[in-house]
């Protein structure tokens, strides 16, 4: 296993506890993830996973959001996708080997964000990206899918929000309770496995139910449905 990240502390600090090859990229740069992959695959061998799962936010509401900010987010969420995916996929190609790759989006990919505009139209571009290149790939078989979580409990989020998750946060969610990495992670394990081999071009919501309720709740104090909070 090989990580690839920007940050060396963090970089080292993640290989480290798993035991992987760590390697100092930054993902939005083309000329790094091609050194990153040929160190990668002279030390471990062909890469036949990739998990794009590299993203970053701001909030910027939509008519104070400035051409750079806009730039950012899309190098930031959709930019890497395209680079990495491209340069893994080739490889695979060339060798003649079948692979697994999987993109990180958000559910902001498939509905409003308010003040986060080019966040989800980026999640959102990651979204098509991924079917488009499932359909390309598959004659190579190589399988594109997307994870698409909602609220989840991060490193990052616990910075923003030491105290935790909100409980209207939790009222928001059918399960009742923002996800955890490692569901995600459990997700993306399955992905890359022949347990999955006859699925690509999905985008696979791991959110506690929030996609597939489109709005509705459960009454906090009657249990009861509700569209919209109460």
């Amino acid at each position: 296993m090989a990580i690839w990240e920007r940050d060396a502390d963090s970089c080292a600090e993640a290989a480290e506890a798993v035991g992987a090859l760590g390697i100092v990229t930054d993902v939005r740069d083309s000329a790094q993830v091609h050194a990153a992959l040929e160190q990668t695959a002279a030390e471990l061998g062909p890469v036949t996973v990739l998990v794009n799962n590299a993203g970053g936010v701001f909030f910027s509401q939509l008519l104070d959001t400035s051409e750079k900010g806009w730039d950012a987010l899309y190098k930031a969420n959709l930019r890497h996708v395209l680079l990495c995916t491209q340069l893994v996929a080739q490889k695979l190609v060339d060798a003649k080997l079948p692979g697994s790759i999987i993109n990180l989006t958000s559910i902001e990919g498939v509905r409003a964000a308010p003040g986060y505009a080019a966040y989800s139209a980026a999640k959102a571009g990651v979204i098509n990206y991924t079917k488009t290149a499932a359909f390309e790939l598959a004659p190579h078989r190589i399988r594109v899918n997307a994870i698409a979580p909602d609220f989840t409990v991060t490193e990052g989020l616990m910075q923003l929000t030491p105290e935790g998750p909100r409980p209207e946060v939790s009222q928001a969610i059918p399960l009742g309770r923002p996800g955890h990495v490692d569901e995600i992670a459990s997700t993306a394990v399955f992905l890359a496995s022949d347990m999955a081999s006859y699925i690509t071009g999905q985008t696979i919501h791991v959110d506690g139910g929030t996609q597939a309720a489109g709005g509705w709740y459960h009454d906090p104090r009657t249990g009861k449905p509700q569209l919209g909070p109460g």
